[in-house]
């Protein structure tokens, strides 16, 4: 996904093209010391930095990686765009706020496999709401801005319904599943492995699959985009080479993830049963889809307006 280098037609033209791009990667490499990842204790990050595989590319380099653990997606875009990392990944809505709130600070470089199954809107099984349209006047827990946030507003939306509708309670997973699983809310909005670890028995009203959500986007900084091309290379390669060890090795992961996490076993591999782990560059459509949500909680007035995607997208 990165610009191709054009080679002449003749073998010398062919030779100097490659000396000139291998000095020009070397000077580039020789710049940044050091890169700043941004993660979560689930998904392909958390594998990557669990099995070194950008440190064993890197190492011989003289480049460092820096990893940093978040909550979500919000507050680890907040520190991309504040220039606290180089790189990082989050759901559907993220980039979106981080967009609004900061334009010409990031861009979209990738996207794994959706997994729409990985995120819902659950309540508890007894519970006498059995539909989407049962939650007019419910109280909804979900964290601001996240994928989860856009799962809500799409699935009332496509149900003649509206966040006003509703009595949203904003609070991060950690505050929500107390809250849900004691009552004090009538349903959830969540992703795995949260979603698979409740532990009571739940009905699932709808899911990202039913909205075209619960995509994992990797965005980098825009200075870290413009000024360390070869590195970022680096680790999108590291990236595909883990998600294809990760398809193959489920049962591994889901061993890596349950000591990261903290998690059973059975909520891990129920959780990983859902994703199909792959790296896919950036594409219009993608980016159309990007638009559509960002068009949408800005006529929900939940943005003041809609950030141009495409802006983030410089390669495509």
């Amino acid at each position: 996904m990165l610009s191709r280098r054009k080679f002449g037609k003749n073998i010398l033209s062919q030779l100097v093209g490659i000396s000139l791009a291998s000095t020009l990667g070397g000077r580039a490499f020789a710049q940044q010391q050091s890169i700043r990842i941004g993660y979560q204790k689930y998904g392909t990050l958390a594998l990557l930095k669990d099995q070194k595989i950008l440190e064993k590319s890197l190492d011989p380099k003289g480049i460092s990686v820096q990893w940093a653990l978040f909550p979500a997606g919000p507050p680890l875009l907040q520190a991309l765009i504040a220039g606290a990392l180089d790189f990082g990944s989050a759901g559907d809505l993220p980039p979106i706020f981080a967009q609004a709130s900061s334009p010409g600070s990031m861009v979209y470089v990738g996207h794994e496999t959706p997994a729409g199954a990985s995120e819902a809107i659950i309540v508890p099984q007894n519970s006498a709401i059995t539909t989407i349209k049962d939650l007019q006047g419910k109280s909804i827990a979900v964290t601001r801005g996240s994928d989860a946030h856009w799962l809500l507003l799409a699935a009332l939306k496509n149900n003649g319904l509206s966040l006003n509708d509703v009595k949203v309670s904003y609070l991060l997973p950690a505050a929500a599943r107390p809250a849900f699983e004691g009552g004090k809310v009538d349903a959830w909005a969540i992703w795995d492995p949260y979603l698979s670890g409740v532990s009571s028995p739940v009905r699932v009203l709808a899911t990202g699959e039913d909205v075209q959500g619960g995509t994992e986007f990797y965005l980098a900084s825009k200075e870290f985009y413009q000024k360390s091309p070869e590195l970022l290379h680096e680790v999108t390669n590291a990236i595909a080479q883990c998600d294809i060890w990760m398809e193959s090795h489920k049962a591994e992961v889901a061993a890596i993830l349950v000591h990261s996490t903290g998690l059973e076993l059975d909520v891990v591999t129920r959780s990983i049963s859902k994703i199909h782990y792959g790296y896919h560059p950036i594409t219009h459509p993608v980016i159309a889809s990007q638009q559509h949500i960002a068009d949408t909680f800005a006529a929900a007035g939940l943005l003041p307006s809609a950030p141009n995607v495409q802006d983030a997208a410089p390669e495509i």
